[in-house]
């Protein structure tokens, strides 16, 4: 069965009556493009005894394969499931936070039951309560670890569609984070329209890009 030290959260709250509990969490603060992608995932109580999530973690911990095979887990077995997201304009208009925090409660909106309890993952999130905010939670919670899981497969799929889309970044291997592979297409292709150009690296390419057109017209003109 699901260890029970991951498990700790949840069965506290149970004991205390709560029967909707929400783990939230997000993927995609990190990367230089793309969106963040929030899920909010309401697990049954009776999950603890199933064989199957013997193995759950938070998804950096997970291959790919054991995300996917998790995933598909938790779309047949969740009570609930709700996904959020916030693009790029809202990313480099307001910042990452604040676009996290958008997502995740886009997240919980689109629950089908509203929780009566959320555990979210190290973000504070004002409007939303009851509340406990777990650092590292991922690591900690079921509920947490398993929208976190879901959250990460979302959004690693829609980078996946993003490689065809722009291709050349490479996307569906760094799926927007600043590998070295991607930075170097930053450099020789500057950025594309899902980049955060609120993030240091594509600000810079995108201003060596302007740089490099002025130089250019100076030549035609010269």
């Amino acid at each position: 069965m699901i260890e029970e030290d991951l498990w700790r959260f949840e069965s506290r709250l149970i004991k205390k009556g709560f029967q909707y509990i929400a783990g939230v969490d997000e993927a995609g603060r990190g990367p230089l493009a793309g969106p963040v992608v929030a899920a909010a995932v309401i697990l049954p109580p009776s999950h603890h005894c199933l064989d199957d999530f013997v193995t759950l973690r938070e998804s950096k911990q997970l291959t790919p394969k054991r995300r996917e095979f998790f995933y598909d887990l938790i779309q047949t077995m969740a009570v609930s499931i709700g996904v959020g997201m916030t693009g790029v304009k809202y990313i480099d208009h307001y910042n990452i936070l604040e676009a996290t925090k958008r997502a995740m409660k886009q997240a919980i909106t689109k629950l089908r039951l509203q929780p009566d309890y959320v555990l979210v993952d190290a973000v504070a999130l004002e409007g939303v309560s009851p509340l406990e905010v777990i650092v590292r939670g991922d690591q900690q919670s079921a509920s947490i670890a398993a929208a976190s899981i879901v959250a990460k497969v979302v959004r690693d799929r829609l980078m996946t569609e993003w490689d065809r889309t722009y291709p050349g970044y490479g996307f569906v291997r760094n799926k927007g984070y600043g590998t070295p592979e991607h930075l170097n297409a930053l450099t020789q292709l500057g950025p594309s329209p899902i980049h955060r150009l609120s993030f240091k690296p594509v600000r810079a390419a995108a201003q060596k890009g302007v740089g490099d057109n002025e130089q250019q017209d100076i030549g035609r003109t010269g």
